[in-house]
């Protein structure tokens, strides 16, 4: 309980909030980083998803293929990129690591969803006469976006867990806080600085939570008028 004290007093402390290592910094620092990383998995790992998805071909071995990325720890990643001439302190071994942590579920999510759209419904768009285009863009993706914003969501709050491994590499965000509270010893710190994170993972939870269960209902108005 004394701990739980000490790391409220900490988080309190209104000059733990200004300045460049400040709390707010670190949050920006933090969500540059998450936000970045999303959107590069994003675009690697959609439209390959819903392509393969689309044709039916090459899918499941793609899938795979990403999740064997799994096994291995986002920590020995990081590492490696650092160790490495092209890699060295700074964002670049964070980002290259998270995007690889982040693909998987986009990947698997986005082709099980294509996938799974009702073939009846599929059969019928092209007996109108549309292009393969056409059916992917207007048919399948609309209906598929539930699984595909599920990996997002999926991918997005891991980034902001495992974002704080950006520190090591001499990086910003939230894990400075942490590591800065293993350097001096200082436990409420460390807490605090945990908290944080798993404020800002629960925020960023409800925040697709709420943008997947608005996005159906937008499709099925647009398709309505």
């Amino acid at each position: 309980m004394n701990t739980l004290a000490a790391a409220w007093s900490w988080l309190t402390t209104p000059a733990h909030w200004s300045g460049d290592g400040g709390i707010w910094n670190r949050v920006g620092q933090h969500l540059f980083l998450t936000v970045v990383c999303l959107l590069i998995s994003c675009l690697i790992a959609l439209p390959i998803a819903l392509v393969l998805g689309h044709l039916g071909k090459g899918g499941a071995l793609a899938v795979n293929i990403s999740n064997i990325g799994r096994a291995v720890p986002t920590f020995a990643v990081l590492v490696l990129l650092i160790l490495t001439p092209i890699g060295g302190h700074g964002e670049w071994p964070t980002i290259v690591a998270l995007v690889l942590f982040a693909v998987p579920p986009l990947l698997t999510n986005a082709y099980i969803g294509m996938r799974e759209v009702d073939r009846d419904v599929v059969r019928a768009a092209t007996g109108m006469g549309m292009t393969g285009r056409q059916l992917m863009l207007g048919v399948e993706v609309p209906l598929a976006l539930p699984l595909i914003l599920t990996g997002v969501r999926i991918a997005a709050v891991q980034l902001v867990a495992t974002a704080t491994l950006a520190a090591l590499a001499g990086g910003g965000g939230l894990g400075r806080i942490i590591t800065a509270g293993f350097n001096l010893a200082s436990t409420a710190q460390v807490v605090a600085g945990a908290v944080l994170v798993a404020v800002f993972a629960l925020i960023v939870e409800g925040l697709f939570a709420v943008a997947q269960r608005l996005a159906p209902d937008r499709f099925c108005g647009e398709g309505s008028g």
